[in-house]
């Protein structure tokens, strides 16, 4: 409901901006050499562009305000306790899985939450991310984190 709200009155803002290119472009002389084009045509034409866009953001910010609520709402609260879940279970077995294998699932469930259906990218970008921030640690800065489990190894 925020965004819609913050939509209206963006739009707005950028209508009045739009005008104000409208206005002052009639101020900016025409070409001298005789053509219809001149420098005062791109500032015309970006200012109503600005305003058609603004008109369609402000008409778009009332259309299924309450249905996107609802929906949205729950959506919110189940992507967060997906992703407290996850983070409780990451923070307690970082120890036993080690680094790599607890970061890649913690990553790679935290983004299914937030996008569905991307299992190979989401997998890829997880795992490519725990092992350059192992590397980058452990091996460049010589720093310490738990490496594979013992079990694993």
């Amino acid at each position: 409901m925020q965004t819609r709200k913050f939509d209206r009155y963006a739009s707005i803002l950028f209508a009045l901006l739009g005008a104000a290119f409208l206005i002052e472009s009639r101020n900016i002389s025409e070409s001298a050499y005789g053509s219809e084009v001149g420098p005062n045509v791109f500032p015309f034409l970006l200012g109503l562009i600005l305003i058609l866009l603004s008109v369609k953001l402000f008409l778009e910010s009332f259309k299924n305000i309450q249905k996107e609520k609802k929906n949205k709402e729950s959506l919110q609260i189940k992507r967060f306790i997906i992703i407290l879940t996850a983070s409780l279970l990451y923070a307690g077995f970082i120890e036993t899985l080690g680094y790599i294998l607890s970061t890649f699932l913690f990553l790679y469930v935290s983004f299914q939450a937030m996008e569905r259906g991307s299992w190979i990218k989401n997998g890829i970008i997880a795992l490519a991310f725990s092992f350059f921030v192992y590397y980058l640690f452990v091996v460049v800065l010589e720093g310490s984190l738990p490496g594979m489990p013992i079990w694993f190894s």
